[in-house]
C-alpha cells in the first residue's frame, strides 16, 4: 500500500522557520510529481507548494513566494518543504500528497491521489 508519512510539524513564533519532511513507503520519488497542501480551520485545502517529477520544476502559492523552498531528494527518497519568515497565517495542517498524472509541477489537488495524515505548524507568539 502507498503511503506517505510527513514530519517536522510544530510551533514556531512569527519570523521563524520549519523544515517539513515527506517520505514514501512503498514507492519511489523517482515516479511521481510531489504536492505540499494545507488546511486552516475553517478553509479548504489549498496548494503551497508542488514539485515536478524530475525535481527541476517547482511551483509556489502567491502568499509562500520568496519564503518557502521545496526541494526533491531521490538518492534518500524524501521531499522537504523548508519555511521561513513564518507568519501567523501559515498556520494549519500540511500535507504532502503523489501524482503520476502529471510530471510537472501543477498543484492540482484532485489529481494528487496518495496522501499523507498531515503534520500540525502553528505560528504564533
Amino acid at each position: 500500500q502507498l503511503q506517505l508519512v510527513e514530519s517536522g510539524g510544530g510551533w514556531v513564533q512569527p519570523g521563524g522557520s520549519l523544515r517539513l519532511s515527506c517520505a514514501p513507503s512503498g514507492f519511489t520519488l523517482d515516479d511521481y510529481s510531489i504536492g505540499w497542501f494545507r488546511q486552516a480551520p475553517g478553509k479548504e485545502r489549498e496548494g503551497v507548494s508542488c514539485i515536478s517529477r524530475s525535481g527541476r520544476s517547482k511551483n509556489y502559492a502567491d502568499s509562500v513566494k520568496g519564503r518557502f523552498t521545496v526541494s526533491k531528494d531521490n538518492a534518500n527518497n524524501t521531499v522537504y518543504l523548508q519555511m521561513n519568515s513564518l507568519k501567523p497565517e501559515d498556520t494549519g495542517i500540511y500535507y504532502c500528497a503523489a501524482t503520476i498524472r502529471t510530471i510537472q509541477a501543477l498543484c492540482v489537488r484532485a489529481w494528487y491521489d496518495y496522501w499523507g495524515q498531515g503534520t500540525q505548524v502553528t505560528v504564533s507568539s
